[in-house]
């Protein structure tokens, strides 16, 4: 019993040092009547996000390639919440388009990568969705600093994957390019704190979208996924995982990641250890069915071949 009661006490001195080190200072962002620009919203989980922002009362422009599927959207918006929603058509990779529509339009809160499409495709085309999410920001930063002390916080929401928290066989080109938006959001954010303006890396798991190209029974619903990325942003945090999975991700792999919430923080710290050895399991159960399908890929190989 008494080293129950030291336990207890040594936590209280953590718990004061986290609360005076722990950075940056939390934030709540408001969507009302500010103007949210979205990337990849005429579907999936930007859609949803766009749906979940005009009923916020954000002023919504959305974002895409598709004209007929941004004129859809527009019209879907339009009838479930009453509000009008602004739309462009053009390719975030072209940085010279995308700054004609922030030159247009300005942004508060710039949600970059939404609706991205899902894990097919080959690096390059997951370099340039990379470069997409890079030009848009850089194109609407400029706009988002001016007079940021009279319009109070704001924010750029980064759409990366769990595949962007650990890398998953047969996705080498994927995890790369998701893994580069933690290394994106971190050193931006660094730079435009003193803007008043916050970060948040949002980690979906497989999520049911028109870009999904891998059947999964345990997919999140579009929907859901919105929901916790709105409630991540208006918390201003910066890592904003959307499952219990993606919790567990979260803590496991936050390392020199800002934090803005004392508990979480005082969750990385005093489970750190217990989570690497759960880790650590996963990882020799992963290397075992590794090994056993690239057995199986080899003998069927040898076969073929007889």
């Amino acid at each position: 019993m008494a080293d129950v009661y030291s336990s207890l006490l040594l936590l209280i001195p953590l718990s004061l040092l986290l609360h005076f080190i722990v950075r940056p200072r939390p934030v709540m962002v408001p969507i009302k009547n500010r103007h949210v620009l979205i990337t990849g919203g005429s579907s999936g989980i930007g859609l949803a996000l766009a749906h979940l922002c005009a009923r916020e009362g954000a002023n919504v422009t959305i974002l895409a390639r598709d004209v007929r599927k941004l004129k859809e959207a527009k019209q879907s918006i339009k009838l479930a919440t009453g509000r009008e929603v602004s739309i462009f058509s053009a390719d975030v990779r072209d940085h010279d388009a995308v700054e004609r529509v922030i030159r247009r339009r300005g942004t508060s809160t710039c949600s970059a990568g939404i609706g991205g499409s899902g894990a097919g495709g080959d690096k390059v085309h997951h370099r340039r969705q990379f470069d997409g999410d890079f030009h848009l920001i850089k194109a609407a930063l400029p706009g988002m600093k001016k007079c940021r002390a009279e319009r109070g916080p704001g924010s750029i929401a980064i759409m990366s994957s769990q595949a962007g928290q650990v890398g998953i066989y047969g996705l080498t080109a994927y995890s790369a390019s998701k893994f580069g938006l933690k290394g994106l959001a971190e050193a931006l954010q660094h730079e435009i704190i003193a803007d008043n303006i916050h970060v948040s890396l949002i980690f979906p798991p497989d999520t049911e979208t028109p870009g999904f190209v891998r059947a999964s029974s345990g997919a999140m619903k579009a929907d859901e996924v919105a929901k916790k990325s709105l409630h991540g942003i208006q918390s201003g945090a910066f890592i904003v995982p959307c499952n219990f999975e993606g919790f567990l991700l979260s803590v496991a792999t936050a390392g020199l990641s800002p934090q803005r919430s004392y508990l979480m923080a005082f969750v990385e710290v005093t489970t750190a250890g217990t989570i690497r050895l759960t880790a650590l399991f996963f990882l020799w159960n992963w290397y075992r069915s590794i090994k056993k399908l690239q057995l199986a890929d080899k003998i069927m190989s040898i076969r073929k071949n007889t």
